[in-house]
């Protein structure tokens, strides 16, 4: 697969009540996003040209905003249209989307309380976050050397870019190595999550999933205990510590990238993608494309 650059694409992207041409869509190198990580962000995915719970991405950009000091200037309604805008200038089909907003670059310091709010919505082809073939036979996770921040150190319920710095950190370290991501423990040493994506345990049968209190709580996270529970299968929210992995027959990972995603290894534990993960793979597919109620929880 060639690859291409996202600074040099053909298309559009709204910005700030825009369609503005890729290559145009800039940002000044004293933004302060750039320098204190004053941005929060959406990953969602569009399935058949329809963005999938479209309008509970918008309300958790605002929420993540919010919880950041700042507020769009944009309503859901109107992000939710530029996003249908954006996905039908993209051709529509299946797309990856990123929602994001920031602080501009009126004032520099850590001090920014008079800088412009901006917007942009994005839109590409990105058939799977792991390769398809990997994620078909369950992928690999080292244990990540950083740990999740407690919530009274970081707005952990935001979807914040300064969160994802230390992500990035574990998962290049990963790959490295030769894994394909890395689990990550809280600040008390329980399983969190992986860099981009939530964790589910199978254990006899019941899912188990960590709590949200260091962690977002994610919206396929969200869909998937819904689809999980309509299944007749038992969920528990609750504290998972790492010798939890060896009571574990499946485990699989959750986000809007990774949509679900099987699980063959962590560390020295080993498991097999069975009947539970391949229900869940099966649910969410025929729930983004509309198959089956995706549910509203959360």
């Amino acid at each position: 697969m060639t690859f291409v650059p996202f600074h040099d694409r053909d298309g559009v992207i709204w910005m700030d009540g825009e369609m503005v041409p890729w290559r145009d869509a800039k940002v000044h190198v004293l933004t302060h996003a750039l320098h204190y990580a004053s941005a929060v962000f959406e990953g969602s995915r569009a399935y058949g040209g329809e963005v999938f719970r479209l309008t509970d991405h918008n309300i958790r950009l605002h929420q993540s905003a919010e919880l950041l000091g700042f507020s769009l200037p944009y309503g859901v309604e109107t992000l939710d249209a530029a996003t249908r805008e954006v996905v039908a200038a993209a051709g529509g089909g299946d797309l990856y989307i990123r929602h994001l907003a920031w602080r501009g670059s009126e004032m520099m310091g850590v001090a920014a309380q008079k800088n412009r709010i901006h917007v942009a919505i994005a839109a590409w082809v990105w058939p799977s976050y792991f390769k398809p073939e990997e994620r078909m036979a369950g992928i690999r996770l080292t244990m990540a050397p950083w740990r999740r921040p407690a919530p009274t150190t970081a707005p952990s319920a935001s979807k914040a870019a300064g969160l994802y710095m230390i992500c990035t950190l574990s998962k290049h370290q990963a790959e490295n190595e030769g894994w394909h991501d890395a689990l990550m423990l809280d600040y008390q040493g329980r399983i969190a999550e992986a860099t981009a994506a939530n964790i589910f345990l199978v254990i006899d049968g019941a899912l188990h999933t960590p709590t949200t209190e260091c962690i977002l709580n994610g919206i396929t996270r969200r869909t998937v205990i819904d689809l999980a529970r309509r299944r007749g299968l038992t969920v528990v929210e609750g504290e998972l510590w790492p010798q939890d992995l060896a009571r574990a027959q499946e485990v699989f990972l959750t986000g809007s990238a990774a949509e679900v995603t099987p699980v063959r290894q962590i560390a020295d534990h080993t498991f097999t993608p069975g009947t539970v993960t391949s229900l869940m793979m099966e649910d969410y597919a025929a729930a983004v494309r509309g198959a089956v109620p995706a549910g509203t929880a959360g």
